[in-house]
């Protein structure tokens, strides 16, 4: 069964060709129909593949299928292949099935829009990339489905480009990217030039003769394309903007594709990373997790909340791989894209039924209205707050311990991430307070300048192609936490699974009482931030202006600094490049040009064509020849 890999990224290719030929025809909701059962597909085809790699013992589970070579150039052949590990197949599980549940979210979601069957052109179009990034057998393969997700991610978060900061998020998404773009190129010619191949199983089994230089040169090219595609410091600007696009793109992007692929880069190559390099991405991850999360207790969008909270969480993530649980980081990779694909979903629901409202001040009470949409949001609050039982708390818990147990700097890694947990219960609940809670203010007067629905607001609850995703995420949200549970009989099924594919495992080395201790810790954070969000916006015993300065709800200023430096400076400096270019480096050659035909026009008269002229010169130049040998004799 593991020969039907290839199926597995053939269906949403299928789709893709089939709608970018057809769509139009098939038209609302067949063309939504259509790639929805593509994505089913793919889905069902993981289960097989993934059903024939448990018939294996734990050993033999790495398969490669080489479809043919795609790039011999001298000693570099680059198969088009792929590798089913239970790394590939496990970050293949939950992209199918998430992104599936995407798919059907959005043929409600996008009904009446004048761009239907192109959404979902584009849509197969992200999948298929994906699948190419997580199953591809080696570097070259990985690039090509990541740098199909960059543009599938520019063509959806501007799908809507006649709004201008659609048409702005996808420019700053794609251009952020080309960054991380440079830093992957850079990894694979040092992986080439050192060890001469760019295939994985060879690069581990050969990673040994890397020096520590080299190494680490190489991990930090790696950080680097890591940091752009999953939204790091200082490249994570692009994130918060992607929420510009349609709701199931910011679900499919901060949640079931896009920004994952930094983290399964890292991942993957474990066997290349250097220590030094890992204390690096854990103090970039810690560093993010916080900024974040301090960011979003002052955002106002319902999605700007959740975009921020993404970059918070990938920084958890790049701490557990910083600390060497790489089983930490995929665990929170998967449960965060349940209770995050759930959050946006939920989000979208809400603004569904809002009439495309998304300032959360203008929202309140919506769980009487929309009790579906309400149920199931509150479970990804909790689980994304960290409440036992719900799957976050099992996969952050782990990653705080990881965090923990480093020598010298574990302490403030833990405690920063500690202090991010306590923010992330209480945005979180600030959240579900303004959105679902307290008093009805849909229709409330504005101040001046600040837009709202153009008629009276009716919130109500989403069709069925909309609610019913959200269930099943709400399901997996809950119950996300059983991959990897260290609390019943040692069931670590998640952790035994994937330790085939680690160089060096990683094995908490903390003993019970600890572990307890630090995870009630944790446990009373994530209470005391929801029980200091209940005093500040349901009781409003707590000012609550003072709380968001507009140091956080301008996101510190990064942006702002950005765009300054970029329109000042920076425009300067690319003015100068480009008068460099055309002055020094045109200049030159067309200089070249010029003096090549001025000597030719100084040579012209010499070539007249007629053969007496040339035989009298040949002549002339005989008799010299032989008057200067001649005199040389004497």
């Amino acid at each position: 069964m593991l020969e039907l890999v290839w199926l597995i990224p053939a269906f949403p290719l299928l789709g893709f060709l089939v709608l970018l030929a057809g769509g139009r025809v098939l038209g609302e909701p067949r063309a939504g129909w259509l790639a929805t059962l593509m994505s089913a597909g793919s889905f069902a085809a993981t289960l097989v593949v993934f059903a024939g790699m448990l018939g294996e013992d734990a050993q033999d589970r790495e398969f490669q299928q080489v479809l043919f070579d795609w790039l011999p150039v001298g000693n570099l052949t680059v198969e088009a292949g792929f590798l089913v590990d239970p790394l590939s197949i496990t970050m293949a599980l939950f992209v199918t099935g998430v992104g599936s549940l995407i798919h059907l979210y959005s043929v409600g979601y996008m009904h009446n829009d004048p761009k239907y069957s192109k959404f979902f052109v584009y849509l197969n179009l992200f999948l298929f990339s994906m699948l190419m990034l997580v199953l591809g057998n080696n570097l070259v393969i990985t690039f090509l489905g990541w740098e199909g997700v960059g543009v599938c991610s520019y063509f959806l978060i501007s799908f809507w480009h006649t709004r201008e900061s659609a048409a702005v998020a996808g420019k700053k998404a794609f251009v952020t990217n080309r960054v991380g773009d440079w830093g992957f190129m850079l990894a694979v010619f040092l992986i080439w030039g050192s060890l001469h191949t760019v295939t994985y199983t060879e690069i581990n089994a050969a990673a040994g003769a890397l020096t520590n230089t080299t190494a680490t040169a190489i991990s930090l090219m790696l950080l680097i394309a890591a940091a752009g595609k999953s939204a790091q410091l200082p490249l994570y600007v692009w994130l918060p903007d992607a929420m510009e696009g349609p709701t199931p793109v910011s679900a499919m992007v901060h949640a079931a594709t896009m920004v994952t692929s930094g983290i399964y880069l890292l991942v993957r190559m474990n066997y290349v990373l250097s220590d030094d390099a890992l204390l690096i991405i854990a103090i970039v991850g810690a560093a993010t997790a916080l900024f974040a999360a301090l960011v979003a207790v002052a955002q106002h969008d319902i999605k700007r909340v959740l975009a921020y909270s993404t970059v918070s969480q990938l920084g958890y993530m790049f701490l557990a791989i910083g600390s060497g649980a790489y089983v930490a980081a995929i665990f929170h990779v998967i449960t965060h894209a349940f209770f995050k694909a759930l959050l946006f979903l939920g989000s979208g629901s809400v603004i569904h039924g809002m009439h495309d409202e998304q300032d959360m001040r203008y929202m309140g009470a919506l769980r009487k209205v929309m009790p579906i949409t309400g149920a199931t949001f509150i479970v990804g609050w909790l689980a994304i707050a960290g409440v036992p039982p719900f799957s976050g708390f099992w996969s952050k818990d782990e990653i705080l311990l990881a965090a923990w147990e480093q020598p010298d700097i574990g302490p403030v890694l833990w405690a920063v991430g500690l202090v991010t947990a306590l923010l992330t219960a209480y945005y979180m609940s600030r959240q579900v307070f303004l959105v679902f809670y307290g008093e009805a203010r849909w229709n409330d007067p504005r101040p001046e300048g600040v837009e709202g629905p153009e008629s009276e607001v009716h919130p109500h609850e989403s069709p069925w192609t909309m609610w019913a995703p959200l269930a099943v995420l709400a399901i997996a949200a809950v119950a996300g936490g059983a991959l990897n549970l260290p609390v019943v009989g040692d069931w670590l099924v998640l952790e035994h699974f994937l330790e085939p594919v680690f160089a060096h495992p990683h094995h908490f080395t903390s003993g019970t009482t600890t572990k307890v201790v630090l995870a009630v810790i944790a446990v009373a954070a994530g209470l005391l931030g929801i029980a200091f969000a209940v005093q500040v916006w349901l009781r409003r015993k707590i000012d609550s202006s003072r709380l968001e300065p507009k140091f956080l709800t301008e996101a510190m200023y990064v942006d702002a600094t950005y765009a300054k430096v970029a329109g000042g400076p920076g425009t300067k400096g690319f003015d100068l490049a480009a008068t460099f270019d055309k002055v020094v480096v045109d200049g030159a050659v067309d200089g070249t040009g010029r003096l090549v035909r001025k000597v030719g026009e100084l040579i012209q008269p010499a070539q007249s064509g007629f053969v007496r002229q040339y035989a009298i010169g040949v002549a002339i130049g005989g008799i010299a020849v032989v008057v200067w040998l001649l005199s040389g004799t004497v």
